[in-house]
């Protein structure tokens, strides 16, 4: 087994899309944004930050698994945690009828939503 999530809620009637990414070396990868279903990722090489609202950074190297729960959740990193490698993962989201598979969150949001994530590591 590679992941177990839960709770996991799918939107009713929700498509699914999976789609291969790439990140040059030091890429941030998609700025802050989130989906409107769940998401579940698998790094195939190289090494992922990922940051999700209310948990801490973390590094998902390859081999590793990532999932976020979708909806209301800021997904603020994704990029490339390698400054001499390429990054690539796969990642299956499922997408609520009628909204966008990502939505980017603007400055507005990120600093009313401030509070809720989690502390940055120390430079």
């Amino acid at each position: 087994m590679l992941q177990d999530a839960s709770p996991i809620t799918v939107p009713e009637g929700a498509s699914a899309m999976t789609i291969h990414v790439g990140w040059e070396p030091g890429d941030p990868g998609t700025p802050p944004h989130r989906h409107s279903g769940p998401a579940f990722g698998y790094v195939i090489k190289g090494a992922v930050r990922f940051e999700l609202e209310g948990e801490p950074e973390r590094v998902v190297e390859a081999g590793g698994t990532f999932w976020e729960p979708g909806g209301d959740a800021i997904h603020y990193q994704d990029g490339n945690a390698l400054d001499d490698e390429r990054t690539e993962f796969v990642v299956t989201m499922m997408c609520a009828p009628g909204k966008p598979m990502l939505e980017l969150v603007d400055e507005a949001e990120l600093k009313e939503r401030a509070h809720l994530r989690a502390p940055r590591p120390a430079a």
